[in-house]
């Protein structure tokens, strides 16, 4: 008797799109040379998305019961704080971030101290052996009897590794390098992370056990492998950071647990990441007095508010187009807030080439950053220094006006705390909230008014 033909189809190697037949532009996500041949598994049964084995029924939402969700608190309160409190039974949580940066080192760490609760963590490592994971403890000083380091990258022997360890955390280092033996196609392509991860989330939910993912991220920035990865997750965390820093920066792009866009400031040592205590001092620690083109703005990230400096260096263009660059921030939105410059204040900035940065590496992409960026540049096209005490906040618009922030009061508190005397807000932001002592606090309505208290004549 003749065997069944296997069925072939064609998957993009960028988004996951299937098709029966080889297409050299992928019609889903527009990706070129991206379609790889791909064959049907013959074992029937893949995992499926089911949370328990049980079977549910449906009840009304007013019977059921809301119990808070049990938290595990690790000894990093910049790591509970991104993930909203601590780290959630049966959640799974994706860690992605450069190579490199620290994302096994975090998650060593924690795994130590999580094991000093008593709880018991299964460490699987895909990419170092048993050996090299010890001297990586070593290094960082990790022990712990519950701590259990299995180095396979089969899934089928991990879900039996788990079954016998029974631990309370398991971490997967990393998603790429694991298979799922009924997928044809090799570890880390589209399928694998595909089917892995639904796998690794069916024993999340039916174990009531915390998993961490780590995944690799593509030369853009993003978590390599479909954009379902990301939405199958509970939490995805990114580890950013500048390679010649020693300050990490973890951050929350989604949560089920918790606020999004939260932020832990860690610094990388010889003993491992150890956490920043005050990130507004580490970034301004090195200012410069009286040096025109430094302003200084509450941002917040999350319900955090981080004071940063921005730089501005303005200079004649030496060629027939100026020249717009930017680190940390949009560069989009510097030339848009330039153009404003040059509309409503009348500085001649069409011939300037223009260089802005965050000092310290940080990112910054919120609206309030508006009203500094532009202070700063006009601070460098005049050679005029603001204030050292001066502080700036606020969005500006196309017509030049400055329009209201949220939380204006924590960027206030925030600003006084550490020394800075001259606040300038939107008009609109004054209201009846306890202002901080010895802080002047002046309310602007537009970006000409903004510039001749700052810079004055």
């Amino acid at each position: 008797m003749a065997k069944a033909k296997r069925s072939v189809k064609f998957m993009c190697q960028e988004c996951g799109y299937e098709s029966p037949k080889w297409m050299g532009k992928c019609p889903n996500c527009g990706a070129w040379n991206q379609m790889v041949e791909m064959l049907e598994p013959t074992k029937k049964g893949r995992s499926s998305f089911t949370h328990t084995d049980e079977v549910s029924a449906a009840v009304p939402i007013t019977k059921i019961t809301s119990d808070n969700e049990p938290r595990f608190l690790t000894q990093m309160p910049e790591l509970n704080r991104v993930l909203g409190g601590g780290v959630v039974q049966g959640s799974l949580v994706l860690v992605g971030g450069d190579p490199g940066i620290g994302k096994s080192t975090l998650l060593l760490q924690v795994s130590a101290q999580l094991t000093t609760t008593g709880k018991r963590v299964l460490y699987i490592s895909g990419e170092e052996s048993v050996k090299q994971t010890k001297l990586r403890a070593e290094r960082l000083a990790v022990t712990g009897d519950n701590l259990y380091v299995y180095a396979e990258t089969n899934l089928e022997a991990i879900q039996q590794t788990i079954q016998h360890v029974k631990p309370d955390f398991v971490i997967i280092d990393s998603i790429q390098t694991i298979y799922h033996p009924d997928v044809t196609s090799a570890a880390g392509s589209v399928s694998q992370v595909r089917e892995c991860t639904a796998e690794l989330m069916r024993i999340a939910k039916g174990g009531n056990i915390a998993v961490f993912i780590v995944g690799h991220v593509t030369k853009e920035g993003a978590i390599a492998g479909p954009r379902l990865l990301e939405h199958m997750v509970d939490t995805v965390l990114y580890f950013e950071g500048e390679r010649h820093h020693a300050y990490r920066i973890l951050r929350a792009v989604k949560n089920r647990f918790g606020s999004t866009n939260e932020i832990g400031i860690f610094e990388m040592r010889d003993i491992g990441l150890v956490e920043v205590a005050n990130p507004s001092e580490v970034f301004l620690e090195e200012r410069l007095d009286g040096a025109s083109g430094s302003t200084v703005v509450v941002s917040m990230e999350g319900t955090r508010p981080i004071l940063v400096e921005i730089q501005a260096l303005i200079s004649p263009t030496m060629f027939g187009n100026a020249k717009r660059m930017a680190t940390g921030m949009d560069h989009n939105k510097v030339s848009l807030i330039m153009a404003v410059l040059e509309k409503r204040v009348g500085l001649l900035l069409q011939n300037q080439d223009a260089y802005l940065k965050a000092a310290g590496g940080v990112k910054l992409d919120e609206p309030a950053i508006d009203l500094a960026v532009a202070v700063s540049i006009a601070s460098s096209y005049n050679d005029k220094p603001t204030k050292n005490t001066d502080c700036f906040i606020g969005e500006i618009g196309l017509t030049g006006e400055i329009r209201r922030v949220s939380r204006i009061e924590q960027r206030v508190q925030e600003a006084a705390k550490l020394g800075f005397k001259r606040i300038f807000i939107p008009a609109n932001n004054q209201g009846e909230w306890k202002l901080p002592k010895d802080v002047s606090i002046i309310g602007v309505t537009t970006l000409g008014d903004a510039l001749s208290k700052a810079l004055p004549k």
